[in-house]
């Protein structure tokens, strides 16, 4: 009987030595250390169709973090210091299906803390339900497309620019403005172009305006012959091209080749990657066209609350890299600064405090105004309508509409 008691003593004294235990490792792991570093893991194309946008969005990403880890790193709430901010990047070549491997060894293996997508609507539209099965706030600069925020998806957050649904709101207006009666559209068939044909479509329709041409083709069109001549035939007052920089590109130089001209003519990219279309299309065919004019070209000074000014950034950038900036550059700093702004204000690196420290957001930075609704879609950043109209030597870009931003009138 004495030895049966000093075994059950011996068991109770082994228990409160693992209740004790047990308790001193709850202890810990509530008053966890700092990590050394805040891991951002991202994508970005290295070669294929979306290189010349990925690559510069990728360099405003990493000058951010040169800015930041200079002063010590991020301050980080959740543990009342600066943390320095390391990368974690892999090409995915333009190809989605590389990009759908490479976001899930992000999350699983590299286990980051931030996840940014790669470039564009086609790329991040893998990235999008990949981080919602991870339960992954995904901070996305460029993917635009509509079909991403949704109220069943609390994981996403949009940096560079409002969704695509809302680009042409500006560009319907002034359509309609102008007295347009016979609009031709063609727009490629990704989430990104087929958006905004929608809206196009819609407003339009709701102002008595119905497209006398609207056709949707492959993204990967490269030769819009054929196309160009349909449209000729419907003698239209204004002609809309809808499209990656490639898709403009081979668009601009058919419609060169062909002898067409079109009074109105608007695409994309001269708003975003002006350098990329002048040197593949030249001057004379940008001339009088139209697009959405973007940072830098919106040059945001003054009001700027958060981050660097158009001018400072410009400056601070090309003696950096030695190269102006773009749009895209642009789109990959501010979204550093929404990550920045995201860390200093989160309780803790958990994803669903991130994201409700991303909603609170209320910023001016060198891209506009940064707010966004519970979908996560960007509200604040709006999209004006620009021509590109000749300038002594060279070309600048005029915004024309609306009023209230207007830099000058269009030349018909």
């Amino acid at each position: 009987m004495k030895q049966l008691r000093r075994y059950l003593f011996g068991l109770a004294g082994v228990a409160a030595l693992l209740i004790a235990g047990c308790g001193s490792t709850t202890s810990t792991t509530t008053s966890s250390t700092a990590p050394k570093d805040i891991t951002i893991g991202t994508l970005y194309a290295g070669s294929g169709s979306y290189a010349t946008s990925s690559l510069p969005e990728l360099a405003g990403l990493k000058f951010w973090m040169s800015q930041v880890n200079k002063d010590g790193g991020v301050f980080v709430k959740a543990y009342n210091k600066k943390i320095p901010v390391k990368l974690v990047d892999y090409n995915d070549q333009s190809d989605p299906n590389t990009a759908q491997t490479l976001y899930t060894q992000l999350i699983t293996q590299d286990k980051v803390n931030i996840l940014v997508s790669d470039f564009g609507s086609v790329l991040t539209s893998v990235a999008v339900p990949i981080a919602q099965e991870h339960k992954m706030v995904l901070f996305d600069p460029t993917g635009t497309g509509a079909s991403f925020f949704t109220p069943t998806n609390p994981y996403i957050v949009l940096t560079g620019l409002p969704t695509s649904a809302v680009w042409p709101d500006n560009l319907a207006k002034y359509l309609l403005a102008q007295n347009f009666k016979k609009v031709a559209i063609v727009y490629a068939e990704n989430d990104f172009d087929q958006s905004q044909d929608e809206t196009l479509t819609t407003q339009l329709k709701a102002g008595g305006v119905t497209p006398v041409y609207n056709q949707g083709v492959p993204t990967t069109t490269s030769n819009y012959d054929v196309i160009i001549h349909n449209i000729a035939a419907t003698n239209p007052d204004a002609v809309l091209e809808l499209g990656y920089p490639n898709n403009d590109i081979a668009f601009l130089q058919n419609l060169a080749a062909s002898g067409q001209h079109f009074g109105f003519l608007f695409t994309i990219f001269p708003g975003q990657l002006f350098s990329l279309l002048e040197q593949n299309v030249g001057a004379k065919t940008l001339t009088d066209t139209y697009t959405y004019p973007t940072p830098p070209l919106l040059a945001y000074n003054s009001g700027v609350n958060y981050g660097m000014t158009i001018s400072q950034f410009t400056q601070a950038f090309q003696s950096a890299n030695g190269s102006a900036p773009n749009f895209l550059d642009i789109a990959g700093y501010n979204t550093g600064l929404a990550i920045q702004k995201t860390l200093e204000t989160a309780k803790s690196l958990s994803q669903l405090d991130l994201r409700a420290a991303a909603g609170k957001i209320h910023m001016f930075t060198l891209d506009g105004d940064f707010t966004i609704n519970k979908e996560g879609a960007q509200m604040g950043e709006t999209l004006p309508v620009g021509q590109i109209q000749a300038s002594g030597s060279g070309l600048k870009t005029v915004i024309v509409f609306p009023s209230s931003v207007a830099t000058g009138t269009a030349v018909h």
